[in-house]
């Protein structure tokens, strides 16, 4: 059994473990009754945690406070939900509450978000008198240790062979609301795990797609406002809920909870349908509450939208888009903000032709995530500050999360061309102890300094981050001036590359058929 400091506690309280006490799966390097044991040890703590918080959710007087409780009380409500997945898994490997099929991969992607859940908790009490993070701060350091000892032991599955290359997207038929979208082609059902759903698979590519409800700001929708067409889909549904947005400006802060699985969000274009809000760490926000829009529940797609956060470089922190959506896509989507725009939390995501603005680690986070064919703007900020196009934020080594940029266009936006030779642009800074940031094929303008990337605080991480670059163009990637930090790497070969890829890094080939967007598998264009 695993020698934890707190597996004690796993002892006096009796906690059942699987009765099949002798599975061995080839993902896990226990057996797999041991590792539920191990999984029901740490849920007993995070409900000690939560036990402790819970006593301080109607702290009043202290706006900051009761949002860092609330967050903590959310991530550790992730966390325990990740676990079970994590258990469930273990338990029955071929169960189709599984993410993708590859349980390796799944189990590793749960339990490296129920990782990064604890440092958020404790980075949302920054700014607080520190009475209520000194209480939880012991249990969530044991929280912590116990999750890093767990994620070495599963592996991920054999990587799975890559299906046939997607097609170009179609502009579908008109469907009236109220009918089905169908795929014909049932041959292709036995591709795709037995939780895609064969009539899913073109939603976001056809135009006329069916919708269940719909809002606008002129009455002529089911809803007025985006949350209580939110409200309206069913709790861990396993058939897509789509929701259409009709073009206006959507004042309203919109949190879809984890419970909302496989919603979509259809809008009429970028800056035509947007949703805006301005809360910020400034105005007494933790940077995990500042988001306008967030979304937890699982497959969750968006095409056509605008998410933006208009608080302004002033008030620093202020996230417009933060996702903590396993398996989500992000389709002709734009996140426009300033310092911390588009907050990839946890989890696997796609953005594909995507807009992504602002300054200073405008795309920062912990998820394991993919960026193809997107345009990444760097904006005019506050006066002698520096712009950082990523904060990548793995903190484990065994973590399976990073950022690949991919096939996209880096460059200025219109308000910071005019003081490029006063405004420093960087495509990454570390974050935490081992960020991992690859951009591969990109173009990059001359907004991107000679050097390319920027320390976080002297000589923090340089030896242990991963930064790679590959097949970059563009006045912007030259390479003989760049950074010589022990962590950064020009790859030589694709081999190197490939690990980056859509159907490597976040087994795309596995989900992403399911969505019709198109996608590049591998690295050719």
């Amino acid at each position: 059994m695993l020698c934890w400091k707190g597996f004690l506690i796993f002892l006096m309280l009796g906690l059942c473990v699987s009765s099949e006490e002798n599975l061995q799966y080839d993902y896990l390097k226990v057996p797999a009754s041991e590792f539920v044991s191990s999984i029901n040890t740490i849920v007993e703590v995070i409900s000690q945690v939560s036990s402790i918080l819970s006593q301080f959710a109607d702290f009043s007087g202290d706006h900051r406070l009761q949002n860092a409780v609330s967050d903590c009380q959310d991530l550790l409500d992730f966390s325990s939900e990740e676990l079970s997945w994590s258990a469930s898994a273990s338990q029955n490997p071929k169960g189709k509450g599984n993410g993708t099929g590859n349980v390796g991969s799944d189990t590793r992607t749960w339990l490296s978000a129920a990782i990064s859940n604890q440092d958020t908790c404790m980075e949302g009490f920054d700014g607080t008198s520190g009475l209520v993070k000194s209480l939880v701060a012991g249990s969530l350091d044991q929280l912590y240790s116990m999750l890093r000892e767990l994620l070495p032991l599963v592996q991920p599955d054999q990587k799975p062979k890559p299906i046939s290359k997607p097609s170009p997207i179609a502009k579908g038929p008109k469907v009236p609301p109220g009918r089905t979208l169908r795929d014909t082609n049932d041959d292709e059902d036995s591709r795709f795990p037995d939780w895609i759903r064969s009539d899913d698979r073109k939603l976001l590519e056809t135009n006329g797609v069916s919708y269940d409800v719909s809002v606008a700001l002129d009455g002529t929708g089911n809803f007025t406002n985006i949350i209580d067409a939110v409200k309206e889909a069913p709790d861990y549904s396993s058939k897509r809920f789509v929701i259409y947005i009709k073009k206006g400006l959507y004042l309203e802060n919109v949190e879809i909870k984890k419970k909302k699985w496989n919603l979509v969000m259809l809008g009429d274009g970028i800056d035509v349908t947007v949703i805006s809000g301005n809360r910020s760490f400034i105005d007494g926000w933790t940077t995990f509450r500042s988001a306008t829009f967030a979304v937890s529940g699982r497959g969750f797609l968006a095409r056509d939208i605008t998410f933006q956060n208009t608080a302004g470089p002033e008030k620093h922190q202020a996230v417009a888009l933060r996702s903590d959506s396993d398996l989500s896509v992000y389709y002709r989507c734009a996140m426009r903000g300033f310092q911390d725009t588009l907050y990839t939390h946890t989890m696997r995501q796609f953005y594909r032709e995507c807009t992504i603005t602002g300054t200073v680690d405008f795309i920062f986070g912990d998820g394991t995530v993919v960026f193809q064919n997107c345009h990444i703007l760097a904006r005019r900020g506050l006066s002698n500050q520096k712009n950082t196009i990523t904060a990548q934020g793995r903190k484990d080594p065994n973590q399976p999360s990073g950022f690949s940029i991919q096939f996209s266009n880096i460059s200025a936006d219109a308000d910071l061309v005019p003081y490029l030779n006063t405004t420093s642009t960087y495509l990454g800074r570390p974050w935490k102890l081992y960020s991992r940031t690859v951009f591969i094929r990109n173009n990059m303008g001359d907004v991107v300094r000679p050097e390319g990337w920027l320390e976080w605080n002297a000589d923090f991480a340089l030896d242990t981050l991963f930064y790679g670059e590959f097949m970059n163009y563009g006045p912007g990637s030259g390479l003989s001036s760049r950074v010589k930090w022990p962590g950064y790497h020009v790859f030589n070969n694709s081999a190197e590359a490939n690990n980056f890829t859509v159907s490597q890094f976040i087994e795309g080939n596995l989900w992403l058929p399911s969505t019709g967007v198109t996608f590049t598998a591998g690295l050719d264009i």
